[in-house]
């Protein structure tokens, strides 16, 4: 399914264009990375919590990277985001169709995560609590 629309910057955050793109592929690697449709990819370095409810209670991450605690994330597989959104403090949530919400914080002392698109678009999550955003523009 083809996405052809651009992610859009709000004061606070940046709506990503994945709604309606599907989980096609899930990487791990010294880190876990949700591959989707039209060339999106969301790598997550730092700890993660996936959950039923919008709100986590602060219980502890059920996604732990570093230390390969990643089985719930097999659930994502085949999923269809309902909404993503990077804010400009350095989280990630994303917001998927069946329910499922999965939330990154930003690190204080590393890169937690990172969505990379066509393009050249890149939003990461720097270290401390801020986002950097990249695109590729083309000249002609």
């Amino acid at each position: 399914m083809p996405n052809a629309l651009k992610p859009f910057a709000h004061d606070d955050s940046w709506t990503l264009p994945l709604r309606g793109l599907s989980v096609t592929h899930i990487t791990i690697a010294f880190r876990l990375a949700l591959v989707f449709e039209a060339d999106w990819e969301v790598p997550l370095e730092g700890p993660a919590h996936l959950s039923s409810r919008p709100l986590h209670d602060g219980s502890a991450p059920s996604l732990l990277p570093e230390r390969r605690e990643i089985a719930a994330a097999v659930s994502l597989f085949g999923s269809t985001v309902q909404s993503a959104v990077a804010f400009r403090a350095g989280a990630l949530s994303i917001v998927f169709a069946d329910g499922a919400h999965l939330y990154c914080v930003a690190d204080p002392s590393f890169e937690a995560w990172q969505v990379t698109g066509p393009d050249g678009w890149r939003f990461l999550s720097q270290p401390g609590g801020s986002l950097a955003v990249w695109a590729h523009t083309s000249q002609g």
